[in-house]
């Protein structure tokens, strides 16, 4: 097999995929991310800045800050971050993968994603095959 013939195979297994649709409550949110192993992706770079930016606007927009249907925690807080597939990562691919999320969670709270007020923590739901997801949970410490 040749690698164009592997790369479009590949191009078309991932079009099957199944986001979940967008879910919003009081302390957490469903958006239909698809997390990707970071550390084991090669790509171009820009194809990974365009995953971000994706990323990163689907949590904009869903985090606004002017809107009244989400309250902000106060600080400390705890952020759960959950990736929802049918398989699994291992703990450094799980977190590499939430970067781009995560920084915009920080945005919205307005404070770094290295700060000691924020507790991370990571979980993994499974979901049904070719369907993906991100649950991003908040409460306060």
């Amino acid at each position: 097999m040749t690698t164009a013939s592997r790369k479009r195979r590949g191009a078309r297994a991932a079009t099957g995929a199944v986001l979940l649709p967008p879910f919003l409550s009081h302390n957490s949110v469903e958006l239909p991310i698809r997390i990707v192993s970071e550390a084991n992706a090669r790509e171009h770079w820009r194809t990974k800045h365009r995953r971000a930016a994706s990323q990163k606007l689907w949590v904009r927009s869903w985090l606004d800050p002017e809107a009244k249907h989400n309250a902000k925690p106060s600080l400390p807080c705890v952020i759960t971050l959950t990736r929802i597939a049918p398989r699994r990562f291992d703990g450094d691919n799980l977190q590499r993968g939430f970067k781009a999320v995560r920084d915009q969670v920080a945005a919205w709270l307005g404070i770094d994603d290295g700060s000691a007020l924020i507790t991370w923590e990571y979980r993994q739901g499974r979901g049904a095959p070719h369907t993906y997801g991100v649950r991003i949970e908040w409460r306060d410490a």
